[in-house]
């Protein structure tokens, strides 16, 4: 594993954790709990778009980089992302506005395309540039948000989507000038074994991916129709603080997902694995702790009256939280191995368990019943992938602790 790509995507992540927590205490204070629940229903939509339009655009794209010329698989990529951007987001307009459903589209199509070339990016090794785009999805955002309010006037929550898609304009301009630089135009041309192939994978895993969401966001449906709109907005705030975590443990993923897919070394591979795992086990574990010593007086303070629960949330969340951050690590171990089948029966275990339970818990105990629903189905998808890791290597505590030599070799690669 090279440290310093580790320690680059650390900097890069607690970024983002950073302007995560600024966006979510931002919006939040800015147009309520009810505004901030429209834009996790929308971007829950978004989301699932997403897991159609990344069939070719999206680990699909990492993975075959390698594989095949990279020209033929940006013209699938592309072509697949506007075809779905254009014709899926139709299914939601019966709950959302002409506006937002214009939004929706527009956000599907640009975040698709940009998805494309970034797991290019992964699939060259690039793992710099990656970390420059994801970290400035969020920056530049932040950024037109801020000019649009306090400069434009502008006070609707259509902001945050308008601002959303100016940033991603911006950054898929960006990546294709610097992608296209090494591509061949002449080389541009479709083949069917290479769409077969794309195909094949990308379905595979983003059927597992499109299962896992659904474990993840259920919960946000069953609260709406259960509580009201207010309720998601409030179970919302914790749900992004657990994602703000994970962006940790996600950016070791794809470095260790970058290394497989242009390894053949095994052993390696399940080595790197293995040191992956303990920092994101670490790394998620000490940011859980954080959060829960700030005082719950704060987040009230920081959220406002209706959020008085946050810390609570967090807290009943937070086992399934670390269960996650390990799941990770082993999920993208499997997907760089083309061994997809145990992610499928992860995800639908969970999924499976959501929709027992949400029933009875959700109706009667509302958001904390919803946190313990959640993090129960967390941990028993990732206890599945942990045990279906370990039939490959023997089981050792320490695979969860950093040793000497390797916090050595991190203070080394820092004060460099």
């Amino acid at each position: 594993m090279k440290y310093q790509l580790i320690i680059q995507t650390f900097i890069s992540r607690f970024l983002i954790l950073g302007l995560n927590f600024g966006l979510v205490i931002y919006s939040t204070n800015m147009w309520g709990s009810e505004g901030k629940g429209l834009i996790s229903i929308i971007i829950a939509n978004l989301s699932i778009v997403s897991f159609i339009s990344n069939i070719f655009s999206g680990s699909s794209t990492s993975y075959f980089a390698s594989k095949f010329r990279k020209e033929q698989i940006v013209l699938y990529a592309y072509s697949w992302s506007v075809f779905v951007g254009c014709t899926v987001p139709f299914i939601f307009s019966y709950s959302l506005t002409k506006e937002y459903t214009f939004y929706l589209i527009i956000l599907s199509v640009i975040s698709s395309l940009l998805s494309t070339n970034i797991n290019l990016f992964i699939g060259m090794k690039n793992i710099k540039l990656f970390n420059v785009y994801t970290i400035l999805q969020l920056l530049i955002q932040v950024l037109f948000i801020v000019v649009m309010v306090y400069v434009l006037g502008m006070k609707k929550v259509a902001v945050y989507f308008i601002a959303q898609i100016i940033c991603l304009f911006v950054l898929f301009v960006s990546s294709s000038i610097q992608l296209w630089q090494k591509l061949i135009i002449s080389h541009l041309y479709f083949s069917k074994n290479i769409r077969n192939d794309m195909f094949n994978y990308g379905w595979k895993t983003q059927l597992s991916s499109f299962f896992q969401f659904l474990n993840n966001r259920l919960s946000f449906f069953f609260l709406e129709y259960f509580r009201g709109i207010t309720s998601v907005g409030v179970f919302s705030v914790g749900i992004a603080f657990s994602e703000a975590i994970w962006t940790v443990s996600r950016s070791l993923a794809y470095v260790l997902y970058s290394d497989i897919i242009n390894s053949d070394n095994p052993n390696h591979m399940i080595a790197q694995t293995k040191i992956s795992l303990k920092l994101s086990f670490l790394m998620t574990l000490i940011c859980i702790i954080g959060m829960l010593l700030i005082p719950a007086s704060f987040y009230t303070m920081v959220f406002g009256k209706d959020f008085y629960e946050t810390k609570k949330i967090i807290l009943f969340l937070s086992p399934g939280i670390l269960a996650i951050a390990v799941s990770n690590i082993i999920g993208f171990y499997f997907a760089g191995m083309n061994r997809l089948k145990i992610l499928n029966i992860k995800s639908i275990v969970g999924l499976v368990f959501t929709l027992l339970v949400s029933f009875y818990l959700i109706p009667r105990w509302g958001i904390i019943g919803a946190c313990i629903m959640t993090s129960i189905s967390y941990c028993l998808s990732s206890a599945l992938l942990l045990w279906s890791f370990y039939q490959l290597t023997e089981f050792h505590f320490y695979d969860f602790w950093i040793t000497k030599n390797e916090i050595r070799l991190i203070l080394q690669k820092l004060k460099k």
